[in-house]
């Protein structure tokens, strides 16, 4: 099948974005380690995250912000704890995270995570007393 090309005027193109999680520096994060790609880009309004996640990770919630998890790959066992609920991972399922929603991964995953707004670390709240 073939495409048509559509000329777009110069004044008009966009600007894409290559985001290469490899030369992206990792921060320590309730849940393991975060890469936050398109942090820096002003005209998208989230940030998309590639994380690994291990077994120290703490419950947590936003007010603002909403998450969606792509779990890449994951343990056995690996379980996603959303409020009361626990839910057994696999590859390629994912999890819509509204603002106020504790929420944590038990055991180890590589995820991606898409965070909207941009991701704010004054917009995270970690659950000192251990998951409700």
């Amino acid at each position: 099948m073939c495409m048509k090309r559509i000329d777009i005027p110069m004044t008009q193109k966009s600007k894409y974005k290559i985001i290469d999680y490899t030369k992206i520096d990792g921060v320590s994060c309730p849940c393991g380690i975060a890469r936050r790609g398109l942090y820096d880009v002003e005209d998208f309004p989230g940030t998309i995250h590639r994380t690994d996640i291990d077994r120290k990770a703490k419950p947590h919630f936003h007010e603002k912000t909403t998450e969606v998890y792509y779990i890449i790959s994951c343990e056995p066992g690996a379980v996603m704890l959303l409020d009361d609920d626990r839910i057994e991972l696999h590859e390629e399922m994912a999890f819509y995270i509204p603002p106020g929603t504790t929420h944590y991964l038990d055991g180890k995953a590589k995820v991606f995570i898409i965070a909207l707004p941009k991701f704010d670390p004054k917009d995270e709240f970690v659950v000192e007393d251990g998951f409700p």
